[in-house]
C-alpha cells in the first residue's frame, strides 16, 4: 500500500477535497489511516503530538465506516486532531501535566458528535499546561513548535492542535478558547480559528481553565471548513450546566449574502491600537485596512477602552481564582507537578478575596453596559489577532510579560459573551517579521457565529462550492402555520411516500442527521407483501447518527399526514445533529423482536443499496400503504 494518497501540500488537507476523493473512490479511510500513521509515528520535531493514535486505534474508527455512502456524513473520513485537556475515550487526558492524567471511558459530546458525523480522531495534541498561556511554550512534553517557523512561538494554549492542522497531519483540530487560545496560534499559522458563542459548543469532558468562560474551538484551513464542523459540533449535551442552545442572528448583516459590501466594522481607535513596537504588524493591519475599504465595507472608529478594561479584569482580577477552582486539590496536594510558570499564575489566585470577586462582577457588569453602546453603530469588530509575535528565545527571556502582548486583543471576548473567528490576513511584508502570517479577528455578538464564517468566506474568496454540502438546519419556522418534521425512511425524497408531503405541499428544509442517540431497524415483515420498514428508536447509550430529511409541512395539512400513521410507528419528539428538537418518525420498542439493527449504514437509503434481501416481497418499499418515516 503506498502511502503517498493524500497531498503534501497542508493546504490541500481540506474537507472539500478529501470528500471529493472519497466520493470518486480514489480514496478510503483505511488508506487514509495509513498513510496518516506514517506521517505521525516518525520524529515529532514540532512536538505537536502528546498522544498521537496508533495506526490499529485510528483503523478502529475508519472501519466503522465500511459499507457507509461518504455521501450520508458531512465528515466521512475526515482526519481531526484534539486538544488534550479534552476527552477521548480510551485515551488519556492530561491537560499538559502527567501526573494529572486519567483515562475516561467516554469521549467528550463534541468529540462523540464528530465521530458519529464519520470523523477519524488523530491525536490527542501539546498544550500550555492546564490551558494557561498564549504562548505554547508551558507545557513538560516540549514546547510546541511553529510550523512555518520553529524560530517563532506557536501560539497557545491550543498550540498542537494548530501545528496539527498546518502540517496537514489533519484537516480540522479542535482546541479551547478562555482568553484567546483558539484564535492566537490560528493568526500565528495563517488558519482560520473559529471561538464560537460560550456554551454551544458543549464543554462536558473537557479539563476546565475558567469553567464559566470556557469555549471549544475549531481550527481549519478555510472558513468553509470550519463552517461545516461547527454545523455538526454545535449542539446541547445533557448534564452540560453550562450548555446553550445556539441561535442563529437575524440581524439584518447577518442574514444577507454573503459579502462585506455595506458592512459596518467597528475599528479601535488610533491611539487605543497597540503593536509593541512591530511595525510589521502595524503595517500588515492597515493593508487589511483596505482591503476592507477596497470591498466596500463601512470603517466605524470606536471606543475601544471598555473593551481592553475588561480584558484587564481576565488576569489583573479574580477570574485567575476560577483556574484555581478547577484544579483546586491537585493543585494543594501536587503543586511540584505543575509547570514552574503556570504554578506561579494558578498559585497567585489565593491574593483575591470573595469580596473583591464580587466588586469584580459588579465592575464587569457596567463594562458590559459601556460595551453594548459600541454594537448599536456597528455590525462586526475588526482588530488584530495578536498585536505582534515573538521567538521562543523572546518568551523564556520573559515569559509572563511576553504571553501577556498576545492577549490585547483577545482577553475581553468571553468575558463580555461575543463570538470571535480569527482569519488570516496575508504576510507581513516589512519589518522584523517580514514574510511571517498575520492575522484579523472578527468579533461580533453571541450567537453571531455563521455570519462571521460567511463574512470570512467573503475576506477569503471563498465559493460557496468549495464547501462541503450544507448539513445546517434552520431553527424552527417562525411561520406558526407549518410544523417541522423529520422523516427517515419513505417519505425520503425520491423514495415512494414522498407524495404524501409533497401533496401537501411540504418543504424540504435540509438533509442532516440525528444526534448520535438513535439506532435505526429493518422492522420484521408483518404480513406476506408488507414492505420492510425502517424502525428509529432512541437509545440512552450505544446510539448514533442517523440520515433524515427535514420538512416544513403546513399545520392545516399536519392532521391528515399523522392520522395516516399506523402502529408500531408514531410522531414524537426528535434531537436533531445540531441540537435542535423537531416532530419526527419514531418507533415503539416492543416492535423490535426480530428486527434487525441497520444502524451501522447509517440511513435508510444506504441500507436499501447495499443490503439484497432475498425472499422478502415488496423489499423496495413500492407498495406501502401504511404510512412510514
Amino acid at each position: 500500500m503506498q502511502v503517498n494518497v493524500l497531498p503534501e501540500s497542508a493546504r490541500a488537507m481540506s474537507i472539500a477535497s478529501l470528500r471529493a476523493r472519497y466520493l470518486d473512490g480514489s480514496l478510503t479511510p483505511a488508506q487514509l489511516v495509513d498513510a496518516l500513521a506514517a506521517r505521525t509515528s516518525g520524529e515529532d520535531a514540532h512536538h505537536v503530538w502528546i498522544r498521537a493514535l496508533t495506526r490499529d486505534e485510528m483503523m478502529a474508527y475508519a472501519q466503522r465506516l465500511e459499507g457507509r455512502d461518504p455521501a450520508s456524513l458531512p465528515l466521512y473520513g475526515i482526519p481531526f486532531a484534539i486538544k488534550d485537556n479534552i476527552d477521548l475515550a480510551g485515551v488519556p487526558t492530561t491537560a499538559g501535566c502527567p501526573a494529572y492524567a486519567y483515562t475516561p471511558e467516554r469521549s467528550a459530546p463534541v468529540v462523540e458528535r464528530l465521530i458519529a458525523a464519520g470523523a477519524i480522531p488523530v491525536g490527542k495534541t501539546n498544550l500550555d499546561q492546564f490551558a494557561t498561556g498564549l504562548s505554547g511554550q508551558r507545557s513538560p512534553y516540549g514546547a510546541c513548535r511553529n510550523a512555518l517557523d520553529p524560530r517563532y512561538a506557536s501560539g497557545g494554549s491550543s498550540s498542537g492542535s494548530a501545528v496539527a492542522v498546518a502540517l496537514g497531519l489533519a484537516a480540522f483540530s479542535l482546541g479551547t478558547d478562555t482568553a484567546g487560545s483558539g484564535r492566537v496560534p490560528a493568526a500565528f499559522h495563517g488558519l482560520v480559528g473559529l471561538k464560537p458563542t460560550k456554551g454551544v459548543l458543549s464543554t462536558l469532558g473537557v479539563v476546565p481553565a475558567c469553567r464559566s468562560l470556557d469555549c471549544v474551538s475549531i481550527f481549519a484551513q478555510s472558513a468553509s471548513d470550519a463552517a461545516c464542523v461547527f454545523d455538526v459540533a454545535h449542539g446541547m449535551a445533557d448534564g452540560d450546566p453550562y450548555a446553550r442552545a445556539w441561535q442563529p442572528s437575524t440581524r439584518a448583516f447577518a442574514v444577507a449574502p454573503a459579502t462585506l459590501r455595506g458592512v459596518r466594522f467597528g475599528v479601535p481607535r488610533k491611539a487605543q491600537l497597540a503593536f509593541y513596537g512591530d511595525d510589521s504588524y502595524a503595517a500588515a493591519f492597515d493593508v487589511a485596512l483596505d482591503k476592507l475599504r477596497t470591498a466596500g465595507a463601512e470603517l466605524v472608529e470606536i471606543d475601544f477602552e471598555p473593551f481592553l478594561a475588561t480584558a484587564r479584569l481576565l488576569y489583573e482580577g479574580p477570574w485567575v481564582a476560577e483556574r484555581l477552582a478547577a484544579i483546586r486539590a491537585f493543585f494543594e496536594s501536587q503543586p511540584d507537578a505543575l509547570h514552574p510558570v503556570t504554578r506561579q499564575i494558578i498559585g497567585g489566585a489565593a491574593r483575591w478575596s470573595a469580596a473583591d470577586a464580587f466588586a469584580a462582577f459588579d465592575r464587569l457588569a457596567a463594562l458590559r453596559l459601556e460595551a453594548a453602546q459600541v454594537w448599536e453603530h456597528i455590525d462586526v469588530m475588526v482588530t488584530p489577532t495578536s498585536p505582534t509575535t515573538a521567538t521562543i528565545a523572546e518568551l523564556e527571556a520573559d515569559p509572563i510579560g511576553v504571553n501577556a502582548r498576545f492577549g490585547y486583543y483577545t482577553n475581553f471576548v468571553n468575558l463580555l459573551d461575543l463570538s470571535a473567528l480569527a482569519v488570516p490576513a496575508g504576510v507581513c511584508a516589512e519589518g522584523a517579521h517580514a514574510g511571517l502570517p498575520f492575522g484579523v479577528t472578527f468579533v461580533a455578538r453571541a450567537h453571531d457565529d455563521a455570519a462571521l464564517l460567511a463574512l470570512a468566506r467573503a475576506w477569503l474568496g471563498e465559493t460557496q462550492e468549495a464547501s462541503a454540502p450544507d448539513t445546517r438546519v434552520e431553527p424552527q419556522s417562525t411561520d406558526a402555520a407549518t410544523v417541522r418534521v423529520a422523516v427517515v425512511g419513505a417519505h425520503l425524497s425520491g423514495e415512494p411516500l414522498n407524495v404524501q408531503l409533497t401533496e401537501r405541499n411540504a418543504t424540504l428544509v435540509a438533509t442532516t442527521t440525528t444526534a448520535p442517540a438513535y439506532r435505526l431497524y429493518a422492522l420484521p415483515i408483518a404480513t406476506a407483501g408488507t414492505p420492510v420498514k425502517p424502525g428509529l428508536v432512541r437509545v440512552s447509550d450505544g446510539g448514533t447518527a442517523i440520515e433524515v430529511e427535514v420538512w416544513d409541512m403546513p399545520v392545516a395539512a399536519y392532521g391528515s399526514f399523522v392520522t395516516g400513521i399506523r402502529a408500531p410507528l408514531g410522531i414524537g419528539t426528535l434531537t436533531l445533529a445540531d441540537g435542535s428538537v423537531v416532530q419526527g418518525f419514531l418507533c415503539e420498542s416492543a416492535a423490535l423482536a426480530g428486527a434487525e439493527d441497520i444502524s451501522a449504514y447509517g440511513g435508510w437509503r444506504a441500507y436499501r443499496r447495499h443490503v439484497a434481501q432475498p425472499g422478502r416481497e415488496g423489499t423496495d418499499a413500492t407498495t406501502n400503504a401504511a404510512a412510514t418515516p
